[in-house]
């Protein structure tokens, strides 16, 4: 089976297969006309279920037919301006080039002998991020698989920066001593850090928020100060641009002054909110980012990358040291003399995709005047979608966008019954879903159902929103009437 190793043999081979695949998935992208086709877990396990891995096609054409029936078909697509659900967004064309590029390469980021310019591209992007951030001179970072490896190792190096001076801070009892502070929205990856970093259970302090779901900093100051006062250390306080319910943006320079007053590590999860980073109007909706400890960034969300590409970056480059071990078969310590550049020193990783590459050639194609466009086209829709949805009797929407998010509730004129109006839009969303019309997200505020827009796709427009609402509706409507019918 040599002739399948991709080498300088099989070239020709390599094309022609490629080729075939991807005229596939460009055939289905033209085609789709809805964002899922509405296939039920029973109907599509089945087909899987049958195939025996044990007993292959050896044929690419055939593969690709059973890959049309068990995936193709029935992917849920981003692409389509009808998907409103979650943060995945739509990609750019540039990289899905640098994704085929890289696959094909197989560089691993961990060493320089087995990546060379692929090391000085990443580190090339990270610069570049950390100046776009306003990090200073002393900045670094690393590529990560996504916002909660960014955020777990963000928090790990902020352990390890509360405890120098500190006799016995190894032990789990002086663990116990550490605080973490973040809003109760924040993402749900700082409390599972905490845990995988070996903090107690009431580690994490939640911050209450505001009606506009941003982190209130009077409650903040008063926790600091209890923290202090009941002899614990406040290890981080956790600042998000652009929660994942709300892409609500925490007040970055208020939280920024109480860190540098009481000592503690500012991280700012910037997993959403990092798009305006290249925006030409709304930048300043992030100012204070620049005085972050950490941050994390998301390319595979607001820089329409395909996942995965995120990254951690750091102020101080020196704290990096935390997530440092040496092998003598991999990365010994005279490597560090000889100045030769290994990523696995800064990573929680080893073996890594070179996923910077996919940025490179966005960057490289587009500029970041061009991403900037395309995420201020998504936050300027979600002001018109609120606009609309707050203007429409039918619904109840939670609070104006800072970014590209909506959250909303079908409010039946004729029932004031919660519980019955959660059902509704439980029934609703799910009808949506089973139908494949549209697909939407959904969550919970002050208890309630909600359903939620996370516009990632400049090519929605207010006429698909306002299709959705109308297909919402009609799905509520039909439960709430069936109801009544069985209640009669």
């Amino acid at each position: 089976m040599r002739s399948h190793l991709l080498n300088d043999t099989t070239a020709e081979r390599y094309r022609r297969s490629v080729t075939e695949g991807i005229e596939r998935v460009a055939a289905k992208l033209a085609t789709t006309d809805r964002p899922f086709t509405g296939v039920t877990v029973d109907a599509l396990a089945p087909r899987i279920e049958r195939i025996d891995l044990d007993k292959p096609l050896y044929d690419t054409t055939a593969v690709l037919d059973e890959l049309e029936d068990v995936y193709l078909r029935d992917a849920v697509y981003f692409h389509h301006p009808r998907y409103l659900a979650h943060l995945n967004c739509p990609v750019v064309i540039p990289a899905v080039l640098g994704e085929a590029v890289l696959s094909a390469v197989n560089s691993s980021l961990d060493t320089w002998d087995q990546s060379a310019g692929g090391t000085l591209i990443e580190r090339k992007l990270i610069d570049w991020t950390t100046e776009r951030i306003g990090l200073g001179p002393a900045a670094d970072g690393v590529f990560t698989s996504g916002g909660t490896q960014s955020n777990l190792q963000a928090l790990l190096l902020a352990r390890e920066e509360a405890k120098p001076g500190r006799a016995g801070w190894e032990t789990s009892a002086s663990h116990a001593k550490l605080r973490i502070f973040a809003s109760e929205v924040s993402h749900f990856s700082v409390k599972k850090s905490a845990k995988l970093l070996g903090l107690s259970q009431d580690s994490v302090v939640s911050i209450p928020v505001g009606h506009d779901k941003r982190m209130q900093t009077v409650v903040l100051a008063r926790e600091l100060e209890r923290c202090k006062r009941d002899g614990l250390v406040p290890m981080a306080v956790v600042a998000t641009a652009g929660t994942t319910d709300f892409g609500s943006i925490d007040p970055l320079p208020e939280i920024a002054d109480l860190c540098e007053q009481f000592g503690a590590w500012m991280h700012v999860d910037a997993a959403y909110g990092c798009g305006l980073l290249t925006s030409l109007k709304n930048r300043h909706r992030i100012d204070g980012i620049e005085r972050a400890d950490s941050v994390t960034v998301d390319y595979h969300k607001s820089f329409f990358q395909p996942v995965s590409s995120s990254a951690v970056l750091v102020r101080d480059a020196a704290t990096l040291r935390h997530a440092t071990y040496h092998a003598e078969y991999l990365n010994p310590r005279r490597m560090v003399q000889e100045r030769i550049p290994n990523q696995v020193d800064k990573s929680l990783q080893t073996t890594r995709r070179f996923d910077a590459l996919k940025l490179w050639m966005t960057l490289r194609v587009m500029g970041a005047d061009g991403i900037g466009r395309l995420f201020d086209d998504v936050c300027d829709l979600a002001e018109a979608g609120w606009k609309l949805i707050a203007a429409d009797p039918r619904y109840d929407v939670v609070v104006e966008p800072s970014l590209s998010t909506l959250v909303f509730r079908y409010i039946p004129a004729a029932v004031t019954d919660p519980s019955v109006i959660d059902r509704a839009n439980l029934y609703a969303r799910k009808a949506l879903f089973a139908s494949g019309d549209a697909v939407v997200a959904g969550t919970k505020v002050g208890g309630r159902h909600f359903l939620k827009f996370t516009l990632l796709n400049p090519e929605t427009t207010t006429d698909d929103i306002s299709a959705v609402l109308d297909l919402i509706a009609g799905h509520a409507e039909q439960y709430l009437g069936e109801s009544l019918d069985r209640a009669s």
